[in-house]
């Protein structure tokens, strides 16, 4: 059977939604030069070279990139390289996208909408705070207890970050904790100087900013 589009790209995207089409599509490396449509699973630096090369038949899953007449699909998930449950995760649009493109997504779980492309900078701003940065504190928390020989049984801080987000996601800012929150400025200042500088002010910045 002739495949719906070309995933062109093996990464962490590229594998886990080829995972999830399965024979529907097919899965090429990025010198590959696939006939019919194709979807650029790449890093961003490769999107207008290989955009070039398939120009008018293809999609790109960048979320901050816009290229003049190439439409983009940019799921709103981080990829472990498998086929997930990725029901309600929302994807975001940009351009014409085509509709063997979309529907494929939709079938696999996602929610299509339509993002413009003056608002793709910022969308993708906060995706990476919500992933990227939200690691980054979790991991930096981790490591400043490790510096200082304080080793957490079990599965360390991961609980409390769990914990937390799905708080937030039932309850929406209502299911923040913590001394900001309360106003307990006492433990706030006596947490902070605990911190070495750089991490002091992320710390009092980020509260602030809740």
């Amino acid at each position: 059977m002739e495949p719906l589009f070309t995933i062109l790209g093996r990464g962490r995207a590229g594998r886990a939604l080829a995972e999830a089409w399965g024979g529907r599509v097919a899965l090429a490396p990025h010198e590959a030069d696939p006939g019919g449509l194709v979807l650029l699973a790449v890093p961003d630096h490769a999107i207008p070279c290989q955009a070039a090369r398939f120009q008018g038949r293809c999609v790109h899953l960048s979320g901050s990139l816009h290229l003049q007449d190439v439409p983009s699909a940019h799921p709103l998930t981080s990829f472990r390289g498998r086929a997930e449950d990725w029901g309600g995760t929302p994807l975001a649009l940009t351009g014409s996208v085509p509709e063997p493109i979309r529907e494929a997504f939709v079938a696999v779980g996602f929610l299509p909408f339509e993002l413009p492309v003056d608002q793709k900078a910022l969308y993708h701003a906060c995706a990476v705070l919500t992933s990227g940065h939200a690691a980054s504190l979790w991991l930096g928390a981790a490591r400043l207890l490790a510096e200082a020989g304080l080793e957490l049984p079990g599965r360390g801080l991961l609980p409390l970050a769990e914990a937390t987000l799905a708080n937030v996601a039932r309850e929406g800012a209502r299911g923040r904790t913590g001394p900001f929150v309360r106003g307990d400025e006492a433990t706030i200042q006596r947490d902070a100087e605990a911190l070495p500088e750089a991490w002091r002010r992320v710390f009092l910045e980020l509260g602030r900013l809740g």
